[in-house]
This record gives structure tokens, sequence and C-alpha cells, in this order.
């Protein structure tokens, strides 16, 4: 089978139920995974994440255009739907996007090919989240490679995972550590910390300076995270008594009614009083937060965009009911203080802005387009996943052109110019290769 190169291969992709997510018709990912599938969701189902992209554990489908394949039909809104089909667990017959692209290498352009191979070098994905996620940190590409060989079971391949999360809405997240100086303060102020570390550890942080700092933080987090669930839920039912009583004297800090709604969530975590060690970040939509290799977070609510080097990757160690690696995470982690960059992206034109990490994989555009407005996307030496969130309009290359609308997913090879156009509004976001690995 060969491809258009330059034409726009329609997707259909996988959905993540993890009991995190938003649950029916609150979560976005669910309504862009009715969209996209032709499926009816459930009123009672979480929808935490919609994957967009090659990799193993949550694959997209290319989806032949304008008519009917393997029982399946194109729906108005470029979704799908099923005719007579009992056989969904082979995602309706269709071929993968990486089964496709492998047979048709030429989409993902010289210089992708040469750097990556086969692989589509990103995954892009749309995250509902209606409580914190578990705090994690994703191995660099050594780590994951010794990780995966060890444990293939839960380290799912041998890649390195750094992220980026693109705001839609309000958006809450536990990222890195807090500086030396917020240290020194919740050792004055979290006497539960004190209790499970021990007073001579905690009192080393009121007499050190920033040099010192990240064995001493090390030695306090290990020491948090290794302690027996017995202590730990002790402690934190001392934590809510105190904290309870201090907010009937006074209004509580942003990070103590966090510790409050965490331990309604996971009851007796020790990530609930981890939470403290941490920067608790609070994105406006169109803000984004980068997450290099080895750094501690947890995404705590709201609805973002998030893209990554195509790995699943996580190793984790609180506020979750899975497998946790704590003295794995404690020894990977930089210790690196302070607060995280928030990008702010770059306006490319009145309706595009460009989001660029510092991670050669993977960029993002937003493209928000009132009534009646275009928009171009240039030619790249890379392939593009396309993904609309709102509204209707046109996609056209200089061979083809496609009615999309919310929930459609949208592959486009290397070397294609896009334009975009909509009669009433449009919300578009695109995922690609960092514009850096093609600069001379």
């Amino acid at each position: 089978m060969k491809a258009e190169t330059r034409g726009i291969i329609r997707l259909k992709c996988s959905v993540k139920n993890y009991d995190w997510g938003k649950i029916g018709k609150e979560s976005g990912v669910a309504r862009l995974y009715g969209e996209n599938s032709g499926e009816e969701t459930q009123d009672d189902t979480p929808y935490a994440e919609f994957w967009m992209g090659t990799h193993d554990s949550g694959p997209s489908y290319t989806v032949s255009m304008g008519h009917k394949e393997n029982g399946v039909l194109r729906n108005g809104n470029g979704g799908l739907k099923k005719e007579n089909d009992d056989n969904h667990s082979n995602h309706y017959g269709l071929v993968s996007l990486k089964d496709w692209i492998e047979q048709n290498p030429s989409v993902l352009g010289d210089k992708v090919l040469e750097k990556w191979g086969l692989n589509l070098p990103f995954l892009f994905k749309v995250l509902s989240v209606a409580k914190a996620l578990s705090i994690q940190a994703h191995p660099d590409r050594d780590l994951a490679a010794a990780l995966h060989e060890q444990q293939p079971d839960v380290y799912k391949d041998g890649n390195h995972k750094p992220e980026m999360a693109l705001a839609l809405t309000d958006f809450g997240a536990l990222c890195g550590f807090i500086s030396l100086e917020e240290l020194k303060d919740v050792v004055k102020n979290v006497p539960e910390i004190v209790e499970v570390v021990g007073g001579a550890r905690t009192a080393q942080v009121l007499h050190i300076d920033q040099e010192e700092a990240k064995e001493v933080l090390r030695s306090i987090f290990m020491e948090l995270m290794s302690a027996s669930k017995v202590m730990i839920s002790e402690v934190i039912s001392k934590m809510i008594t105190r904290l309870n009583a201090k907010h009937e004297v006074r209004e509580l800090t942003d990070k103590e009614k966090l510790v409050l709604q965490l331990e309604k969530q996971y009851p007796a975590d020790v990530g609930i009083i981890a939470a403290f060690l941490f920067n608790y970040v609070k994105l406006n939509p169109g803000e984004a937060l980068y997450i290099a290799a080895n750094e501690p977070h947890a995404y705590v609510y709201g609805e973002c965009i998030e893209c990554m080097a195509t790995s699943d990757n996580v190793v984790r160690a609180g506020l979750t009911p899975k497998y946790r690696d704590v003295q794995t995470l404690c020894s990977m982690l930089t210790y690196k203080q302070g607060l995280p960059e928030i990008l702010p992206g770059v306006a490319l034109n009145s309706y595009t802005v460009k989001y660029l990490p510092p991670s050669d994989e993977f960029e993002v555009d937003r493209c928000i387009l009132p009534q009646g407005t275009s928009a171009i996307f240039p030619a790249v030496p890379g392939p593009s996943i396309f993904v609309v969130l709102v509204g209707e309009g046109t996609m056209c290359t200089l061979s083809s052109k496609e009615l999309v609308g919310q929930g459609d997913v949208l592959f486009t090879p290397a070397n294609t110019e896009i334009t975009v156009a909509t009669t009433l509004g449009m919300n578009l976001y695109r995922a690609g290769v960092n514009s850096r690995c093609f600069e001379e």
C-alpha cells in the first residue's frame, strides 16, 4: 500500500479510563472520544486520557476517506460508527498508524527518518483530570532502557519521556521541589514532616546554604517516602485535625487546602504529606508547563493538551493505587529546587501560538480561529497530528479538502502545507517534531 504523501489521514484514537479522570459528560476527553469514534460514552465512567499517536499502549488507526471499510462508516463529524460489527476488539480491522507509517516511511520526512527511524517521535494526548494523578517522574533514556529490560510489564518501553502540559482550562499541578527558603518554612510549620523524618534531620535545613540543600532535601524526601504505612496514617490523622483547627482561626494557604483535598482523594497516602515539598503551580488556559526527565510532578485538576516523547514510562511513589517504585523514584530525581518555567508560547500569526519545549521530539501549536477566519500551517520537514477540540471548518492541502469538526484527529505527512478555515469558529491543536531539529 502506497500513501498519498501530501494528503490528510483521519485517525481513530484510543481512550484511557483511569480512575482519576472526569466522569462521563463532564469529561472533555469523553466528548472528544465520542465524536472521534462514534461510540456512546457512559455517564458513570471516568474518561482520563485521549491518545493520538503510535505507542502500543494506546495506538491510533488510519481511516479510509469517503467510503465504508470493514463495516465502518465515517459520520458527519469525521468520527466512526459501526454497522453490524461485533468485533470491536480489533478496532474494526483498521490499519494502525504505526503500521501505516512503516509501509509509507516517506511521510515522516528524511530528517525524522534519519534521527528516529520509523518511529513517530511524539505522543499527543488530551487529559481530563478530576482528582490528582500519582506523584511520579519519568526516566531519562539510560534509566528507561534499564527499567524496561528489568520489568517490561511495568515499564512499557525503553524510551525517555519528557513532556509538556498546555492548559485548556484552569489547571493545577505539583511540579519540582520548593526552594530552600520555602523548605525552611515547611520545617517550621509542618510538624508532621518533622515527626516522620526526625528532628535532627529537619533541623539541618535551618542551618544550611544552597550548596548543601540538595543532599539534605534528598535525605528528607527518601526518609518520608520510605516511612511505614502505620506511621504515615497516624501523622496524617494528626495533620488533618491540626489543619481543620487552623481553619477555624485563619484562612488556609492554597497548599494547605490542596492537602485537605488530597486526603479526601487518597486517605492515609504518603503523597498527602509529600505535597508540602513540591511547588504548587496553577496554569491559566494557554500557559504550558514543561517537565524534564527525572523531575517529580503530579497533575491535580483541570484539562490540558499533553505532548511528550513516545513513551509510557512512569515511576510512581504516592497518590495512587498502582504499583509504587519508591526506591527507583527517590534515586532518579535531580532534586533541583525552585519554580518550574511556565511557557507562554510565541505568536506565529493572529490566531496561532507555538510552544517550543527544550526537547527535540515535539512542539505544539494552538490555533483559535474566530468566525470567518483562516490560518496557514506552513510545510515543515516532519509529520504533524491535528486535533479539533471545538467548532468546525475545513482543512486543505494542495490536493485535498476535508470537512473537520470536534473530535477529528488528522495526520499530515512531512512537507505538507495546511490551510484551515472556519465560518463558525474552531479551536485546534497541532503536534509536530520540534522546529529546532530542522534548522541548518
